[in-house]
């Protein structure tokens, strides 16, 4: 059997130290603010990135290209390794579409390389949970056809519960109208976010309040949750520079689902782009989101 790599673009949102002790490589996308083009998890850390949003700067990010995804994955195939791929959701990006060209042209020049690309359908720590995942079943044996597998089978059940803080970074991104968030803004309405079965995100609730919003995403996951308990040995919290209502979500999760492993980290600059400063989600394992 010939040795694999899992990948994954930096949309996972994870801490780098983390990626690293798991050697996991990374294909970041990138973003240009106030003038200057950075690379996701290279450029400017999240106070920095999130201090430019609050004073009104515009970040525009960019998909991957189809040479850029030719270059980094042949770089595996040149080491004799397979690959596969977990990309980020074809419905917010054209990312995927540009792995799926870079793995038909390889696989002409590579016929002995396995390239699979796999859309997940899934965004932010989404896409790490279910990295988690599969990089569990690469441990316990599974070849690369085998955790393709189990990725696809089980893509659906990653839960994405997410509230934002400001609705006018919605409006930008064409989720909401400018009158709904102008409104929304000044009687406090936090929408509800969940990752829709085909990769979307969708605006499914409103909460009064900030409180509330943080409340319902884990009432949300207490209902998801039912049957799953076991798959869930860990859950994920990202956040757009406001630890402690990230925190405090984590504390509704170990007091109200008894689960006490749980990675916190900041949202990634491409993601936050769109989300925005404050917004906070929740990632777990569920029958269905």
């Amino acid at each position: 059997m010939r040795e694999y790599v899992i990948t994954v673009n930096s949309t996972v949102d994870l801490p780098k130290e983390w990626l690293e002790e798991r050697h996991v490589s990374v294909l970041p996308m990138k973003y240009t603010i106030d003038g200057e083009n950075y690379v996701d998890m290279e450029g400017l850390s999240a106070k920095e990135f999130f201090a430019k949003l609050r004073e009104g700067k515009m970040s525009v990010t960019s998909q991957v290209n189809p040479e850029e995804a030719k270059s980094y994955f042949e770089s595996f195939l040149k080491e004799g390794k397979d690959v596969l791929h977990l990309s980020f959701s074809s419905a917010l990006s054209g990312t995927y579409n540009s792995m799926r060209i870079a793995k038909e042209e390889l696989e002409e020049i590579y016929p002995e390389a396995k390239i699979i690309i796999i859309d997940t359908l899934c965004a932010c720590m989404g896409e790490g949970l279910l990295l988690y995942k599969a990089l569990q079943q690469k441990e316990a044996g599974k070849n690369i056809e085998e955790v393709a597998e189990w990725v696809e089978e089980n893509k659906l059940h990653i839960c994405h519960n997410v509230t934002v803080d400001d609705l006018h970074h919605l409006h930008r991104g064409g989720r909401i109208s400018k009158a709904t968030a102008v409104l929304g803004t000044m009687v406090q309405i936090k929408p509800i976010i969940y990752m829709a079965p085909d990769g979307s995100l969708q605006v499914i609730g409103k909460e009064r309040g900030r409180k509330k919003s943080l409340q319902k995403i884990v009432n949300m996951a207490a209902e998801q949750i039912k049957g799953w308990e076991e798959q869930n040995d860990l859950v994920m919290i990202t956040h757009g520079d406001c630890i402690e209502d990230a925190e405090y979500v984590a504390g509704l999760v170990r007091e109200r689902l008894g689960i006490d492993q749980i990675l916190i980290h900041n949202i990634g600059t491409v993601i936050g782009s769109h989300t925005g400063p404050g917004v906070v989600a929740l990632f777990l394992m569920g029958e269905k989101r």
